[in-house]
């Protein structure tokens, strides 16, 4: 009786060494890194800006594919991937993007005075509702009058939205050199 006493002694130990031998065997789950904007590079910044635009045009247009998307905007889908891991699902053999997101991005609108001030939007809600008060923006300067009438008292981000006629009248030269590329790409001048 003393042998099988040993042995069964001994069992235990074994299993544990080889499930430690298991657990050192199998690698680690890589854990994604949460990428702040304001910490990256300017090269890394500008990918970042470009695969946000290429997420963008997906959900914009919902046809669209990933590669197309990536090459109307110069980035690679892995870029995309590294930057907003979790705005791209694969259904039916193709990536799709989420319907919003939560990410933040700097955009410029005009003030009372036509000078431009960066606004911290913080979800592509935000950013569509900034693109939308500057495509009407334009319709009122090239006439249309009423263009501006569902941005009356209206914020985004906490910004006044200029709707009053009079203010954009007397704004309106510093208007004319406000333009959409720089609002989007954080170019202000």
């Amino acid at each position: 009786m003393a042998k099988k006493d040993k042995k069964h002694a001994r069992r235990p130990a074994r299993q544990s060494q080889r499930s430690e031998q298991q657990h050192q065997s199998q690698p680690a789950p890589k854990r994604r890194r949460n990428l702040r904007r304001a910490s990256l590079s300017q090269r890394s910044q500008s990918a970042y800006d470009r695969a946000l635009h290429a997420i963008a045009a997906m959900r914009h247009e919902p046809n669209l594919r990933l590669s197309q998307a990536t090459k109307l905007h110069g980035v690679k889908a892995d870029t995309i991937r590294k930057y907003f891991p979790s705005e791209l699902t694969k259904s039916r053999g193709r990536f799709r993007v989420r319907k919003s997101d939560r990410y933040s991005a700097t955009i410029y609108l005009p003030d009372k005075y036509g000078n431009s001030i960066p606004v911290h939007t913080r979800s592509s809600k935000e950013r569509k509702e900034a693109s939308e008060y500057l495509r009407d923006l334009g319709r009122y300067l090239r006439g249309e009058r009423n263009a501006l009438a569902r941005w009356h008292g209206k914020t985004i981000s906490s910004v006044d939205l200029v709707t009053a006629g009079r203010t954009i009248a007397s704004i309106e030269p510093a208007l004319s050199d406000f333009s959409l590329y720089r609002t989007f790409n954080g170019r202000a001048s």
